[in-house]
């Protein structure tokens, strides 16, 4: 191989490198985490950064019903030992856009019976985004001064076309999920 033709292929090289960490750029992951507590309850707060792409958002105004799914975990930290867990969450997010009426469906799994819908899409990804109270465990499960861990993810769920559309959409809807997230905390 000549001396030219490596250089070509070196720099080839390169700017695939560098276009494959720009695409990364835009991860997404959790942020405004925040643990609290109500009387009788642990509650969670986050929101979702960075999970509407412009694939997902063309599939959700195309009427492709979506779903995130949250997932947070209550653990106590043992020394020597592995942690153990105390409790488990997992909640969804479904959003459905409706062309004729030009609204958004979001249904919740934590606040069932409640049906939320707008005609704003920004209104929509916030709803879909955020947690907001989500009760983890109840106070009366945690020890006085003991080390605990919450960890907590967020996933896109698959989306099921019908008929054959999932052979025409299955390059541009894959799923997604975040990196799990811990904090540590003593009750």
């Amino acid at each position: 191989m000549n001396l030219p033709r490596k250089k070509a292929c070196t720099v080839l090289l390169c700017l695939l490198l560098l276009f494959s960490t720009n695409a990364n750029s835009n991860d997404i992951g959790l942020s405004n985490i925040i643990i609290s507590n109500t009387k009788h309850d642990l509650i969670i707060y986050f929101t979702v950064e960075g999970c509407f792409t412009d694939k997902l958002k063309k599939a959700i105004l195309s009427g492709v019903p979506t779903t995130f799914t949250f997932l947070a975990s209550l653990y106590r930290v043992r020394n020597f030992w592995p942690d153990k867990k105390i409790a488990d969450t997992r909640v969804y997010h479904t959003i459905k856009y409706d062309n004729l009426k030009n609204e958004f469906h979001i249904i919740k799994s934590e606040e069932p019976g409640k049906n939320f819908t707008t005609k704003s899409f920004s209104e929509a990804q916030k709803l879909m985004a955020e947690i907001d109270s989500l009760v983890i465990a109840p106070l009366k499960m945690l020890r006085k001064d003991e080390h605990y861990q919450i960890r907590m993810k967020a996933e896109l769920s698959k989306i099921t076309l019908p008929f054959y559309l999932h052979y025409v959409f299955f390059l541009f809807l894959w799923d997604f999920e975040t990196d799990w997230y811990a904090i540590d905390f003593t009750y």
